[in-house]
């Protein structure tokens, strides 16, 4: 043979690979059949590397157990987790109730894309009583979206009380659960369908990757969320998959450490002249606690705080001032984060009056008292400007 083919069929074949501790990270769009008749016998062999190799298959057996799913499917992003569960669940001449606390780009995609599809939407308050929420929902209702908590003010449902009415009803369940991280939280143990998640945030802990997955038990469900994947085109790379899985080994000791420091901080809040009120679940006096204490084993590093009303000089002044704290979106990576919420709950439907500005934050893997400190810093150039 010539040069030229020598060179493109020479070091195809590695032979055994060493076994390592994580899978191996293998590159490619072709995927080369053992014979003719399996190149259209998909049920049975893997026919294109789109669909993920040993990264993403080692990903998703690892996220199917830390979720107690039968199946679990990776996307891009989280927010495609979630468009991607509700385009494979839903068609046009359906209902969804999301939650009016939801993360504000499934409300852009619900209302931007969903909606332009024929798929009605309609947002209730998280305060409503699952019989309530249920026994009001149209014949048209085909799921429920939850986020509890939610990522901003931290309100509750009683996910599993509406997870059993909406299946009285024939109505799917799905929550955004990044919260709970699949770990401080099971929502397919307590009776919901499909649990979400922005792996970007406590998965990969290192704010330095993009992706969501969507796990459920019913085979039937985890075929269609399979099916969505595969007919929009969706990938996810190898190194991000390899990523991934190396976050979500060390999920518990840096949830554990983040919870502690988080909550630390949050009994520091309480006891300041410059905060009405500090919004975090693991806190007896918070609205939802008996929720938390109910379903949650632990809690994450996110929480959110009440500031006596000043004027929003104020508030970029608080801001500016933190050194510790980066001013970014996104959460659940090993950095603290500060960010004030009213821009976003301006477009909700069920206004809520917290009293004075939102901040939420989101603590990291620094010591607490460093971060005290630097929210005394804010605090103190708060006060002076607060009037």
């Amino acid at each position: 043979m010539s040069d030229e083919t020598r060179l493109i069929h020479a070091g195809k074949a590695a032979g055994a690979l060493a076994k390592t501790v994580g899978p191996p990270i293998q590159k490619g769009s072709t995927v080369l059949l053992p014979n003719a008749d399996a190149l259209y016998d998909d049920a049975n062999h893997l026919t294109y590397g789109r669909a993920g190799l040993a990264a993403q298959a080692a990903l998703q057996d690892a996220l199917a157990v830390l979720e107690g799913a039968v199946g679990v499917s990776l996307y891009p992003s989280g927010i495609a987790a979630i468009a991607g569960t509700l385009m494979a669940m839903l068609k046009a001449g359906d209902e969804i109730l999301v939650v009016d606390n939801v993360y504000k780009p499934v409300r852009r995609f619900c209302d931007n894309v969903l909606k332009r599809f024929g798929v009605a939407v309609t947002y209730f308050d998280p305060g409503t009583p699952p019989g309530t929420l249920v026994a009001g929902a149209s014949t048209a209702v085909r799921m429920i979206l939850m986020e509890s908590p939610g990522s901003l003010s931290l309100e509750m449902q009683d996910t599993p009380r509406i997870a059993e009415l909406a299946r009285e009803r024939g109505i799917l369940t799905a929550i955004d659960n990044t919260w709970g991280a699949g770990l401080l939280f099971k929502p397919l143990a307590h009776g919901i369908d499909l649990s979400i998640q922005a792996l970007t945030k406590y998965v990969g802990g290192h704010s330095d990757v993009f992706m969501g997955s969507a796990a459920a038990r019913d085979p039937v469900l985890v075929r269609k969320l399979a099916d969505g994947v595969n007919h929009m085109g969706w990938a996810v790379s190898g190194e991000d998959a390899y990523a991934m899985l190396r976050g979500l080994r060390t999920l518990p000791l840096r949830l554990e450490k983040q919870g502690a420091n988080g909550l630390r901080v949050a009994h520091w809040l309480r006891d300041q002249p410059e905060i009405a009120q500090v919004l975090h679940p693991a806190l007896p006096d918070f609205p939802d606690h008996e929720l938390w204490a109910r379903d949650f084993s632990g809690a994450c590093g996110l929480f959110s705080f009440v500031l006596k009303p000043a004027p929003d000089v104020a508030v970029n002044a608080f801001l500016d001032t933190l050194k510790l704290f980066g001013l970014g979106f996104s959460w659940g990576g090993f950095e603290s984060l500060a960010i004030v919420c009213d821009p976003q709950l301006k477009v909700r439907r069920h206004a809520h009056d917290y009293g004075g500005p939102l901040i939420r934050l989101h603590i990291g893997l620094e010591h607490p008292d460093d971060l005290i400190a630097d929210l005394r810093r804010g605090l103190d150039a708060y006060a002076r400007l607060a009037g």
